[in-house]
């Protein structure tokens, strides 16, 4: 009777999870027979592993997001999927690339469209072109998303004490825009390194976007809550910045620019759905140092940006990064709650 129990117990709590994700579920399905249609089992294979890319990419994403849709009103996180999905899907995983190579090669979206559909290695070589631009822009704006976070003192918990209690940390911590300080700093020595001008001019790109959402943030939020239309913008900025590696390291898998499309748009549905399950489950409350180990994460993927305008690193290891450092404080959050 006691087995029965828990396997009962374990079926409604499997079933509450699903809830969660019966939208990405149907999407997954839904796209799974489009790529079928388009290509055939192979087409079906490379989508499932474009949704594995995905997932493994964003994964610290989802966290973060969760954090910032705790201080949106629920109306504003209900529209978080219903308008944040057409915008990943339709805007960064397909449109926003046919746009930077039309702005690279000098030619309309429409030519640049037909291009992708037609002769997709050239559409390929010209996003390959652009990419320091990209991983730039993504970096720079990641990075300040870290700074505001190691800077913060109102934070509580501390997860690596060496770097989070350090008194010298603190002390710059006081100082006024520490995280535009460090980040210009970092952004000299990039132009000193590079000697490119675009890149610097991407570089500062992002963290001015970042500084301007945020001022945005403080001025439209009230008591604590974040505003809406603005909460919204950060996450999809975010959200962003982490696609750039899926949606160049895809053409690895495919030159299809919808098979590319479905694959990582489903797996940015999923971390949509698990950044809702997280704040109504308030996971983050649960696990102290989740936002930790994705913040760190984020870092990591800032830094191996800014390398990749040098040299180059497999997607592989860049998921694995983050889901290891996500793991190391999911566990450390259990050990201590223990």
């Amino acid at each position: 009777m006691k087995i029965l129990a828990l396997v009962l117990i374990g079926h409604q709590e499997v079933n509450k999870m699903i809830k969660y994700f019966r939208g990405s579920i149907l999407l997954t399905i839904i796209g799974l027979i489009i790529a079928f249609y388009l290509g055939g089992l192979y087409a079906v294979y490379i989508t499932s592993l474009l949704i594995i890319l995905e997932i493994s990419l964003s994964f610290d994403n989802a966290v973060v997001n969760a954090k910032v849709l705790e201080t949106m009103e629920p109306k504003w996180q209900k529209r978080f999927i219903t308008f944040g999905i057409p915008i990943a899907v339709f805007g960064m995983r397909f449109s926003f690339p046919i746009f930077i190579v039309a702005i690279a090669s000098n030619m309309g979206i429409i030519e640049t469209f037909q291009i992708a559909m037609d002769n997709p290695h050239k559409y390929h070589t010209i996003l390959e072109s652009v990419e320091n631009l990209i991983y730039a822009f993504g970096g720079a704006f990641l990075l300040m998303v870290f700074l505001d976070f190691l800077f913060d003192d109102e934070r509580e918990e501390k997860w690596i004490k060496i770097i989070e209690n350090n008194k010298i940390l603190h002390k710059f911590g006081e100082v006024n825009n520490i995280e535009l300080i460090v980040s210009i700093s970092i952004g000299l020595l990039i132009i000193y390194l590079t000697k490119d001008y675009s890149i610097s001019l991407a570089y500062f790109s992002g963290i001015l976007l970042h500084s301007f959402i945020s001022s945005l943030d403080d001025l439209l939020s009230t008591n604590g809550i974040r505003s809406g239309i603005v909460g919204l913008l950060y996450l999809e900025v975010l959200d962003a910045s982490f696609s750039f590696d899926g949606v160049i390291g895809a053409f690895a898998l495919s030159s299809n620019i919808f098979i590319i499309m479905i694959g990582l748009g489903i797996g940015a549905m999923f971390i949509r759905s698990l950044t809702i399950y997280f704040v109504e489950k308030k996971t983050l409350t649960e696990f102290k140092y989740l936002e930790h180990g994705a913040n760190y994460a984020i870092f990591a993927l800032s830094l191996i940006m800014f390398y990749k305008i040098f040299g180059h690193i497999n997607e592989v290891i860049v998921g694995t990064v983050g889901i290891l450092l996500i793991g190391l404080s999911a566990w450390h959050s259990v050990r201590d709650r223990n």
